[in-house]
């Protein structure tokens, strides 16, 4: 049997699970390589952290790895129910709580290498978490499709560490009770943009007016397992950022306050470093477990359900 220590938390209500101890040898290197390498050669392990019967579709997975980058704090590689992640913004803010929680960081600047690049946190006094992203940027803007089902939907592409489809005009409330039509409707438009040209594109986000005026947006994102994200998305909030610093609707070092379906809020604002965008996102994250997993090969179940979904 094979024992998986891990420390559970949640990020605006969407939970992420650190995997400090027990996991595979995936030996030395870049984050970007040890992705890689976990990606090619331990997939099981990855479905048997974050999968039922241990896990569910809306859970993502951090791996603690050693950094190569010696100026880093630690190194993640993030994962979920179908593959892995490039980046995640709130499993960012959990893994920074988690290293709180460990006693291995205090209040201050840390360094996390992933396997996107170099991410500079910031562990406030009062146990909110911030972090500045990688360089964000609109890849195409306006781009008209013919979703199936709901007609013409025009929407842009862009990079927050993740690849997005950002939607300001739709027909749709975005309110729990309406959360199947909304995932029908992001998953429709998601077979639009991968075949239009955009296969890169995992994440659909779409906006609609806050149900609190003190906040700027409410959002809807569909996450690549076709589950939707409780928190208001790190990566999605870094490319909405980089849309509106293009687009002159957002001044440099100006707060946008998004609002998840939940109610749980991000704080996004920027900076312009060589003529690229760098979004700096600010939450709260709060460890709610620890536990061991245990792996047992007798299981017939031990590597979990398979949660692949057909596009």
């Amino acid at each position: 049997m094979n024992l998986i220590k891990v420390i559970d938390s949640h990020t605006g209500g969407e939970p992420t699970r650190v995997v400090i101890d027990g996991g595979p040898d995936i030996g030395s290197g870049s984050a970007a390589d040890l992705r890689e390498r976990f990606k090619n050669d331990h997939d099981s392990f990855r479905s048997a952290v974050v999968n039922e019967p241990r896990g569910s579709d809306i859970l993502v997975g951090g791996l603690l790895v050693e950094p190569k980058d010696q100026t880093c704090e630690a190194g993640v590689i993030f994962f979920n129910n179908v593959g892995m992640l490039n980046m995640c913004g709130h499993g960012l803010i959990g893994f920074v709580a988690t290293l709180s929680h460990l006693g291995r960081i205090q209040p201050g600047k840390h360094s996390i290498e992933t396997s996107v690049g170099l991410v500079s946190t910031q562990l406030h006094d009062d146990g909110q978490v911030s972090f500045e992203n990688v360089p964000s940027y609109r890849k195409a803007k306006s781009i008209k499709l013919e979703v199936e089902g709901y007609g013409e939907v025009t929407g842009d592409v862009a990079w927050g560490g993740n690849w997005f489809f950002l939607i300001k005009d739709h027909n749709l409330e975005i309110d729990f009770e309406n959360v199947d039509e909304l995932t029908q409707f992001t998953w429709n438009v998601r077979k639009a943009v991968n075949a239009n040209g955009y296969q890169e594109v995992d994440h659909i986000e779409m906006f609609a007016a806050p149900e609190n005026p003190e906040n700027n947006s409410r959002n809807f994102v569909l996450c690549p397992g076709k589950a939707y994200d409780r928190s208001p998305c790190g990566t999605g909030t870094s490319a909405k950022v980089a849309c509106m610093a293009e687009d002159g609707l957002l001044q440099r070092g100006e707060v946008w306050r998004q609002e998840s379906i939940t109610g749980s809020v991000f704080e996004g604002s920027y900076r312009v470093e060589d003529g690229k965008v760098i979004p700096s996102i600010k939450g709260s994250a709060f460890v709610n477990g620890e536990s061991t997993l245990i792996l047992n090969p007798a299981d017939p179940l031990c590597w979990g359900i398979d949660s692949q979904v057909n596009m």
